[in-house]
């Protein structure tokens, strides 16, 4: 199972996740810094001050990278760092890391893909409103211009935004992340418009400061419907199926529209939308990234519409039980982003398994069923690039264990051990066996 010569391998992490250095050199306060600090809205009340202490160690951590053969890493910039109440004067301290972060990254041999916000907003700015508001795209667009003009010059892949659903739909219509609160559809849909535009305003970022051979997407974390069987009836049923669980993120942003669809679904609770706004949402990207873990069964319904099935009590998952293990996702997410919107290039920009894993008695890792899990979800990859659809690349989730928001540091997704007390990083059997996929560009 050999995958194309340019195919792009890498490991992939978050700045809330791994820095630590929470209120250190000028940062500002997130909205993962304020939530975690709520009795009962993470596991034993962790929160994000030191987390892996990546922002002191991080040239140790490249040298690991390097030694595990790891060539593209997917990181984030942390908005607070940079403008550390959201808008205003630039924290040069925080433009000075990540020079220093950049810098040693390229140093090892690591090509930097730099994801523009991975859910940490500035406290401010929810304060004044949020994603509910306009305030705040036309703030990240600011943002986007000052980091793009800082690093584009070293910095050539670029995404927008990590998984809008998690920082609309599941922060202000479910009480799972910041700010946790349930308001209204009508609301919730104009917190997805808002977060589009803010895609199309980082786009518009790149495509104004990134300089030559720049290229950015962004990475959704799209519901994949899986075909029952993959007969022609089931097989629609999924296709319609995959544009309608996702219309409220993929569908303005890859038909540089809302459709009749999307107001049939919405209705009254459509967001309100401002001239310009559909020009800078669909606006032109290189490549679609797509955060695979899971996905939902469907089929075709005796009246002939798409019918999602229900998982057994037992059906096998993760310890973090949300992680269903579909490894043919894989294969379904990128095909039908083919066929659904005729994507120019899909790069899974996040897969992986967490488990509660434990050193041995001789300090091994032997993490057995991320290993199998990961493989499986490679053969379904490989499966979809024979059927011609254009993956160019997988990244691993995570390089290291980190902090997984409600779950605190439990559900560990690293492919590195991590020992919080001390910090020391040990590769799992996962991280041996991929190092080994890499390096010979093939499943094994």
């Amino acid at each position: 199972m050999d995958f194309p010569k340019e195919f792009v391998w890498g490991t992939a992490a978050a700045a809330p996740q791994i820095e630590g250095a929470a209120f250190e050199d000028g940062k500002g306060e997130s909205v993962w810094d304020r939530f975690s600090r709520s009795p009962g809205n993470t596991h034993a009340g962790a929160n994000l001050d030191v987390a892996c202490d990546h922002y002191h160690r991080f040239e140790s951590d490249f040298a690991l990278m390097k030694e595990l053969g790891i060539k593209h890493y997917r990181f984030s910039i942390a908005w607070p760092r940079i403008l550390p109440v959201g808008t205003g004067e630039v924290n040069t301290k925080g433009v000075d890391f990540y020079n220093r972060l950049i810098d040693s990254m390229l140093d090892h041999g690591i090509q930097p893909w730099a994801t523009m916000f991975h859910w940490d907003l500035p406290q401010p700015l929810e304060d004044a409103g949020g994603w509910r508001v306009r305030d705040t795209p036309l703030a990240f667009g600011r943002y986007a211009d000052t980091i793009v003009k800082a690093f584009g010059d070293r910095v050539k892949h670029w995404i927008t935004l990590n998984e809008m659903r998690c920082f609309t739909q599941l922060a202000y219509g479910h009480t799972s992340r910041p700010p946790g609160v349930v308001e209204s559809e009508k609301v919730v849909n104009q917190t997805y418009h808002h977060a589009l535009l803010a895609h199309g305003l980082g786009v518009r970022s790149v495509r104004e400061y990134g300089g030559e051979g720049a290229e950015v997407g962004i990475t959704d974390d799209s519901i994949v419907p899986v075909p029952i069987m993959e007969t022609p009836e089931h097989i629609a049923a999924a296709q319609a199926a995959f544009s309608e669980m996702n219309i409220r993120s993929i569908d303005p942003i890859l038909r540089g529209a809302y459709t009749d669809d999307y107001f049939r679904i919405t209705g009254a609770d459509a967001a309100e939308i401002s001239p310009g706004d559909i020009e800078i949402i669909g606006s032109s990207t290189d490549f679609f990234g797509m955060n695979i873990y899971t996905g939902v069964y469907v089929r075709a319904g005796e009246d002939g519409k798409s019918e999602t099935l229900r998982f057994p009590t037992n059906y096998p998952s993760a310890d973090a039980d949300w992680l269903k293990l579909i490894p043919q996702a894989m294969y379904w997410g990128p095909k039908l982003a083919r066929l659904v919107y005729d994507v120019p290039g899909v790069y899974i920009t996040e897969n992986g398994a967490g488990y509660d894993d434990v050193p041995d008695d001789n300090g091994e890792i032997i993490d057995l069923h991320r290993r199998q899990y990961v493989r499986q979800c490679l053969c379904e990859l490989h499966r979809s690039l024979s059927d011609d659809v254009p993956v160019k690349g997988y990244f691993l989730w995570s390089f290291m264990d980190n902090f997984e928001w409600n779950d605190g540091y439990t559900n560990r997704f690293g492919i590195c051990y991590t020992d919080y007390e001390t910090q020391s990083r040990v590769p799992k059997l996962t991280a041996l066996w991929y190092k080994e996929v890499m390096a010979k560009n093939r499943i094994l």
